[in-house]
């Protein structure tokens, strides 16, 4: 029988062994995989199934309709335990894919990349819930800073040596899905067998909470899911479309990201918890509109490819701050709502999700900066919706238009 142990009682532990470990080697497992993945998967598809803006934009629809089902998270965690089924999540995001150019065709690509968003978003459902139970409420922005730094520590070294080596060697897309995908696996292996599993001291609703008094998380998680899709999907897509990014020179833009990242994103905890999570979404939000607009400009004045580098740099570090979004929860959420809150998030996050990369990959077809100045809009909804956080928000003060009351159950 595993041991199980308190979170109190896992102080005791080697450093090694207690949850906080746990959870830095899980940000570390993660990008290994998925960054893989990502890194090579504009040029992959390209080369081998002769995607348009319209395949690359129905691969992400399907990508994200996992993401729109994490609310069953909260039914699986009745049985099983959500460290557990965080670690075999990344088991099953490595497996697929590792084996990702084993079926060159459409129909594997959109499989393969189903099975791997299933073990992605449930992974980071879990994960989420689990670092708002975990973490204390006074230290949790600097904790999560260094959660992402060591995330893009982990995502650097995959795109340094796909940078690095992937002409001198000669590598192959199987030898790097595979290498990739593996890694994750042996990681989360040994988390699975090496580690006690931690009882966080509150227990969590095992049924689909939907709260009155959540409103405005709930909206911020829609529109930083519909605004998320236009990076992930369109912004590299840009780079080799437009541009003629080859492979290690998409890794080599994604390196001066991480590498800022890993300076930054300690920074940005520290900023959250210093200025507070409305002025630090405010701030990120302000941003992604210019940057968004500025995205436009490269398609209505034809800028050249150094412009669209420092955008797409841009938009990634402004990203990093909804880190604040984690908190702005953890301080205002009951404590035994986090586990089901955050698979609700995760699924209100990707109803945009489902139908936006599609819709706009046929709409890229037409106007490219059309899609971007679509996403400027929807950032300003979000710096809108910003405003409404208070300064100092807890149960009872959700929004600037909530009285400081006791916490009420709906």
């Amino acid at each position: 029988m595993r041991q199980i142990l308190t979170l109190d009682a896992a102080s005791g532990q080697p450093l090694w062994r207690r949850p906080i470990s746990l959870l830095f080697l899980m940000a570390l497992a993660m990008p290994v995989a998925f960054f893989t993945w990502y890194a090579l998967l504009n040029n992959f598809v390209q080369e081998v199934a002769q995607f348009d803006g319209a395949d690359i934009g129905l691969l992400h629809t399907i990508r994200e309709i996992p993401g729109f089902l994490a609310f069953l998270v909260i039914f699986l965690i009745i049985f099983v335990r959500e460290q557990v089924l965080g670690l075999v999540s990344l088991m099953l995001l490595g497996a697929a894919t590792a084996i990702t150019a084993w079926f060159p065709q459409l129909t594997g690509i959109m499989i393969l990349t189903f099975l791997s968003s299933v073990g992605f978003h449930y992974y980071e459902t879990v994960n989420q819930s689990l670092q708002m139970q975990w973490l204390p409420k006074d230290r949790a922005p600097q904790i999560l800073g260094w959660l992402m730094a060591t995330g893009s520590a982990a995502t650097f070294c995959v795109y340094f040596v796909i940078m690095l080596l992937w002409e001198p060697l000669g590598l192959t897309y199987n030898l790097v899905f595979m290498t990739g995908g593996g890694i994750t696996v042996a990681i989360a292996l040994f988390a699975l067998l090496a580690y006690p599993q931690y009882e966080s001291p509150h227990p969590q609703i095992k049924r689909m909470v939907i709260r009155r008094r959540y409103w405005l998380y709930y909206a911020l998680q829609f529109m930083s899911g519909a605004r998320r899709q236009i990076f992930m999907v369109f912004a590299g897509f840009m780079m080799v479309e437009k541009f003629g990014f080859a492979v290690h020179e998409v890794a080599g833009l994604y390196l001066v990201n991480l590498m800022l990242n890993m300076i930054i994103a300690p920074l940005l905890g520290r900023i959250v918890a210093r200025f507070g999570e409305r002025n630090a979404l405010v701030f990120e939000y302000t941003g992604l509109v210019c940057v968004f607009l500025a995205y436009g400009g490269v398609y209505f004045f034809d800028w050249g490819f150094q412009v669209a580098a420092v955008l797409y740099v841009l938009d990634h570090m402004f990203f990093g701050l909804a880190l604040a979004l984690k908190t702005y929860f953890q301080k205002i959420g009951a404590p035994g709502d986090m586990a089901p809150t955050a698979a609700v998030a995760f699924t209100i996050n990707h109803i945009a999700a489902v139908f936006l990369p599609v819709t706009l990959g046929l709409l890229w077809l037409a106007s490219p900066a059309g899609v971007f100045l679509l996403a400027a809009g929807m950032a300003s909804v979000s710096l809108a919706l910003a405003t409404l956080i208070p300064r100092h928000p807890e149960p009872g003060n959700e929004t600037v238009f909530a009285a400081a009351v006791p916490q009420a159950a709906e």
